[in-house]
C-alpha cells in the first residue's frame, strides 16, 4: 500500500515561514512527479508546485518567489517551502504523486493577519 504522510503545517503569523514535508512510501517516489496542491474553503484545489524526478519545477503565479519545492529522493521525500505567508494562504495543502495518482491526507495551514 503507497502512503503519502504530509506534516508541518500550523498556524502563522503573516510574513512567517513554513516547511511542509511529504513522506512517501513504496517504490513509486524517484521517478515520479510529485506536487503540492492546496483547498482554500469554498475554493477549488489548486496546483501550487511541482517537481518531476530531474529537478525542474513549475509554481502557481501567486507562491513564485515566496515558495519552493525541493524532493529528496534518497529519503523519498518532498518538501515545499514556503516564506512570506500571507492570509491567502490559508488552506489544506496535499501531497500529491502523479504516477499512480496518489494522495496525501492534508496538512493545514493557517496564516493569521
Amino acid at each position: 500500500q503507497v502512503q503519502l504522510v504530509e506534516s508541518g503545517g500550523g498556524l502563522v503569523q503573516a510574513g512567517g515561514s513554513l516547511r511542509l514535508s511529504c513522506a512517501a512510501s513504496g517504490s513509486i517516489f524517484s521517478d515520479n512527479v510529485m506536487g503540492w496542491y492546496r483547498q482554500a474553503p469554498g475554493k477549488q484545489l489548486e496546483l501550487v508546485a511541482a517537481i518531476t524526478s530531474g529537478g525542474s519545477t513549475n509554481y502557481a503565479d501567486s507562491v513564485k518567489g515566496r515558495f519552493t519545492i525541493s524532493r529528496d529522493n534518497t529519503k523519498n521525500t518532498v518538501y515545499l517551502q514556503m516564506n512570506r505567508l500571507n492570509p491567502e494562504d490559508t488552506a489544506v495543502y496535499y501531497c500529491h504523486a502523479d504516477i499512480g495518482d496518489y494522495w496525501g491526507q492534508g496538512t493545514q495551514v493557517t496564516v493569521s493577519s
